[in-house]
């Protein structure tokens, strides 16, 4: 019903100013209908569940976020994670949060020392065991909060830890960019409203209203290369060298939390590609780990919205989320 045959996927490389384009020696636009071909590159990199695997083999992933206002995010984020096909998925959290984001789901591990004197050494130290870090969902604005996120963001950059960050992780980008400019492992993840701040704070100058793949190519650039998804009508993916635009769609119905699965499937498809990179299995590691997330929620998010309509809420989509993964089986 929901294939691949329904995402488009056009591929640009820097510089471009309009359709069909160069590049620097050869230009050219390719775009991709074949959804055998798509759907191999999705398989190429989905470890091949095995006996001789161990608990924590296909992913260990930590969110780190939420406080007392906002408990939901950080759950959907990180039970997205898990459901994808992590084997272990951790919050770390206000103390506050805790409790109620371990009522949620028994499979979560939460860990309640983000807002401890000490959050910033007892969060490093289980950092080192992870695979990929989800940063922002339900983290909220509370300064000292953003204070400790800063610093865990430089340690986690220290051990080379693949990074998402979103949400509230992204006000604290775009109040100082610095802090992940250059490092190639982060996965920025926009809504509109999101990127033309960034795009603000960083190049100056407001960003084209039409919303064009070029400016997620230059801000990516001015950032050193950054990965940045723009989420919108279509998802736009860019590297800075090369652009993906995900034209599947997703669901009329704008509610809270579709964010939050985005960025915790991300993570988990992020740690998979450096897998498969390891193997030498997949050269686009970030941008292609980044379709597959986006392919995954507006698939789901469309079936979702699709049969529930208005009534469609974020709780909904755990059971489509399943059936669409079973296409990549």
């Amino acid at each position: 019903m929901f294939t691949l045959a329904n995402l488009a996927v056009h591929i640009w490389s820097s510089g471009r100013t309009g359709v069909p384009m160069y590049t620097a020696g050869n230009r050219h636009l390719t775009t991709l209908y074949d959804s055998c071909r798509l759907l191999e590159m999705i398989k190429s990199f989905i470890p091949v569940l095995s006996y001789d695997q161990h608990k924590g083999s296909c992913g260990r992933i930590a969110v780190l976020g939420g406080c007392q206002e906002y408990t939901g995010a950080p759950y959907f984020a990180a039970i997205s994670s898990l459901k994808l096909g992590a084997d272990l998925s951790h919050v770390f959290c206000a103390k506050e949060a805790a409790a109620v984001i371990k009522s949620y789901s028994p499979e979560l591990i939460v860990h309640p020392i983000l807002d401890s004197p000490c959050a910033v050494d007892e969060t490093s130290v289980w950092l080192q065991r992870m695979h990929c870090l989800v940063i922002g969902p339900g983290l909220g604005r509370d300064q000292n909060l953003l204070k400790t996120t800063q610093d865990l963001i430089k340690r986690a950059k220290s051990m080379k830890l693949p990074m998402v960050i979103d949400a509230d992780g992204l006000f604290l980008v775009t109040e100082n960019p610095e802090i992940i400019k250059d490092y190639n492992k982060v996965v920025l993840t926009p809504n509109v409203a999101e990127f033309k701040r960034l795009f603000q704070a960083v190049l100056g100058h407001p960003a084209d209203p039409q919303g064009t793949v070029q400016d997620v190519i230059r801000l990516s650039q001015a950032l050193g290369h950054v990965t940045i998804i723009k989420k919108g009508e279509v998802d736009i993916i860019s590297d800075g060298d090369r652009a993906l635009v995900c034209c599947q769609p997703g669901s009329p119905r704008r509610c809270g939390g579709q964010g939050d699965l985005l960025s915790g499937t991300m993570g988990t498809f992020l740690h998979w590609a450096y897998m498969a990179r390891a193997a030498d299995i997949s050269k686009y590691v970030v941008s292609t780990s980044t379709l597959c997330s986006s392919w995954v929620l507006t698939n789901t998010l469309h079936c979702n919205g699709t049969w529930h309509g208005r009534l469609h809420i974020i709780f909904h989509c755990m059971f489509y989320f399943q059936c669409i993964l079973i296409q990549t089986e």
